[in-house]
């Protein structure tokens, strides 16, 4: 009787677990992954490695669109193969060209004669960014994520239209979804000639030849970046503005960097727009542009004419209308909750292609791997958006968190806001004699209560560093009486920042002098 009842148990225990095994195959089944991510740049891949760390099936779909020019690279996004990383490679080769100049006032004996070689440091650069595709290949494949070298559309909410270069079709199955395509560099295509002869940022870090004199159009912080390191490299640069530089960032900040920028030996043709971009039969591109101070036409001929004039968001081929995933009309970006959700319950938005998102690469990363915790219910973590730090990479690189001067007196009224600033001089410029007249520290503060700080803005070398150490206060309700009380490290230009004592308001020299 005894072994009978042990019988029917096991038979009873064998019944439940074949109908949970059938349940779970059911549930798998139901879906080639648990989620799929299109775009495998900073945030897509972000994304896709924290979902599949937690347990989920994950494929990631990357494939780079050859730009106009033929330019193409690996996985890894914009930020790997044509942003951050070769920018600030090419950056430092700017800086160490300046620091040779330096070296001579410091006692080493260095030729009047020195030349840069592009080829060389192009190799090198390009040779860097091939090793980072290959690295983030490797990462997916020991994380157990799908790698699929294809272009991904949506056919409805959980189905995947995937078509690699050779036009092989495959469709796929997905939970959620997540689309971190990012953008590209929009052409102005109202000017003759721009589409035909001219670059982008795709294009610039991947030439095998210098660009020699090159015009460089737009005034954002990528078109500033890319002719500062043509400049400190030797290069004939000049920089055609519409309007403002920097649009977005503080204006004065804005200022102190393209003062230093024309000091520096950047070219700038204020209030001037180009209209056509011919090629000549010496290879040379004449360019002719309205002065619209004057409404006077010019002329100039250019080894090369780099565009930068904005980026629009990869969204145009993904199908999303189809599938009820609301776009702004206007920028092309999909609309996003605070969650990253797009219109339709399963399909969600990372990155650049997000609308209203600051466009940088720390934010995409930990946006993906927040969303991917949320995704599973290990967190309800959101990203939070506010007090992000950058840092422009011109010649006088210029690092800023919180709000500016501009947009703090009009959210809290001229009346309200207290500026504190200071004009210093880094040590390192000194034996160099080097100018230092941009170089500027700016806090903006609430001036009533305790006083806390809305923006910090630094001009000066380093400046990455510097203002990521000091964004860390803005988590923690940083107040002008933190700073004052920080000791510093001397001799240090981070040290400024803590012993800012004179305000705007003043009127005071805010010259620092001795120590």
């Amino acid at each position: 009787m005894a072994a009978f009842s042990r019988g029917r148990q096991r038979i009873k225990a064998f019944c439940c677990f074949r109908t949970l095994m059938f349940t779970r195959n059911f549930t798998a089944g139901k879906f080639d992954y648990d989620l799929v991510v299109i775009g495998g740049g900073s945030g897509g891949l972000a994304c896709s490695k924290e979902a599949a760390q937690l347990g989920q099936r994950v494929a990631v779909l990357d494939y780079v669109e050859p730009s106009l020019k033929g330019s193409k690279w690996g996985l890894g996004g914009t930020c790997v193969n044509v942003g951050c990383i070769p920018k600030k490679l090419m950056h430092q080769a700017a800086l160490l060209g300046t620091a040779v100049k330096d070296a001579r006032k410091y006692g080493w004996q260095i030729p009047e004669s020195l030349s840069h070689d592009w080829s060389t440091m192009a190799e090198a650069v390009q040779n860097h960014v091939k090793s980072l595709n290959w690295g983030h290949r490797v990462q997916l494949q020991d994380k157990k994520v799908k790698y699929l070298n294809m272009k991904g559309s949506l056919v409805d909410e959980h189905t995947i239209r995937a078509v690699n270069a050779k036009g092989k079709e495959m469709t796929m199955t997905a939970k959620n979804i997540v689309f971190a395509t990012g953008g590209r560099p929009k052409y102005p295509t109202h000017v003759p000639g721009a589409m035909e002869f001219g670059i982008t940022s795709d294009d610039v870090f991947w030439l095998k030849e210098s660009p020699k004199k090159t015009l460089v159009v737009g005034a954002s912080y990528v078109a500033l970046e890319c002719a500062g390191f043509l400049t400190g490299i030797g290069l004939d640069t000049t920089v055609m503005v519409r309007s403002i530089a920097l649009r977005g960032f503080d204006q004065q900040m804005s200022g102190l960097v393209t003062d230093y920028m024309e000091a520096y030996g950047t070219k700038f043709s204020w209030r001037c727009t180009p209209k056509t971009v011919k090629k000549l039969p010496s290879g040379l591109l004449k360019v002719t542009w309205m002065d619209l101070n004057t409404e006077e036409e010019h002329q100039d001929t250019f080894n090369s004419v780099l565009w930068a004039v904005g980026r629009a968001p990869e969204t145009k081929t993904l199908n999303l209308e189809k599938v009820g995933v609301e776009i702004n009309k206007e920028t092309g970006k999909i609309i996003v909750a605070a969650d990253e959700a797009t219109s339709v319950p399963n399909i969600f938005a990372i990155g650049d292609i997000a609308e209203g998102r600051p466009e940088l690469t720390p934010t995409a990363i930990k946006a993906g791997r927040l969303l991917a915790r949320r995704l599973v219910d290990h967190s309800t973590e959101l990203m939070n958006y506010e007090n992000v730090a950058t840092t422009v990479f011109t010649p006088l690189e210029y690092g800023c968190v919180g709000l500016s001067e501009e947009e703090a007196e009009k959210r809290h009224g001229k009346d309200q806001i207290e500026v504190y600033h200071a004009f210093y001089k880094p040590l390192e410029f000194t034996v160099a004699e080097r100018d230092a007249t941009q170089c500027y520290i700016k806090v903006v503060c609430l001036r009533e209560g305790e006083q806390r700080i809305l923006g910090l803005h630094f001009t000066g070398p380093n400046a990455g560093e510097v203002t990521q150490g000091f964004s860390l206060g803005f988590q923690c309700g940083l107040t002008y009486e933190h700073l004052r009380n920080t000791v510093g490290i001397h001799p240090t230009c981070a040290e400024e920042l803590v012993k800012l004592n004179i305000t705007k308001r003043s009127g005071l020299d805010a010259t620092v002098t001795g120590c």
